[in-house]
């Protein structure tokens, strides 16, 4: 079986390296591709410029509060495009404000996660997504017409 494609959209080094320490080691085999702000994210999933041929991701873990395009803009685009909507996007960041966890619901977010402020605890939040994403869900695999 290929590895699963995750898209990480996250400007804060510290919590990419985080990330892939957790998906690493995580409990199924991926591939972790990272940007660091919303108008890469879009360039990425659609597969313009730099990003012309990369792999579709099977899943998203889109930060909230990126430069240059934020994370609720990228989420909404990525929802309206009928060739990424299927696309789960977990969002993954700090904000713990009610209108953010109302706003990414009503823009299609799959799931909402606050990151943990404990590097243990962090780790342990982003392996669970991974755990109930490619081990519990059931996703569509990304055929070879659609890359």
């Amino acid at each position: 079986m290929k590895p699963f494609q995750i898209l990480l959209v996250e400007d804060n080094p510290a919590d990419v390296r985080l990330a892939r320490e957790a998906l690493k080691e995580g409990p199924v085999e991926n591939n972790l591709n990272v940007v660091p702000d919303g108008m890469e994210a879009v360039a990425y999933l659609r597969r313009e410029g730099n990003y012309a041929g990369v792999s579709r991701p099977e899943l998203i873990l889109l930060d909230l509060n990126l430069p240059k395009k934020d994370g609720r803009e990228v989420l909404a685009q990525i929802k309206a495009d009928d060739d990424l909507k299927m696309i789960p996007v977990v969002v993954l960041t700090t904000s713990a404000a009610d209108q953010d966890i109302r706003t990414a619901y009503r823009l299609h977010a799959n799931c909402y996660v606050i990151k943990q402020p404990d590097l243990d605890a962090y780790i342990s939040t982003v392996r669970s997504i991974e755990n109930f994403w490619f081990r519990t869900a059931k996703l569509p695999r990304i055929e070879e017409h659609e890359q």
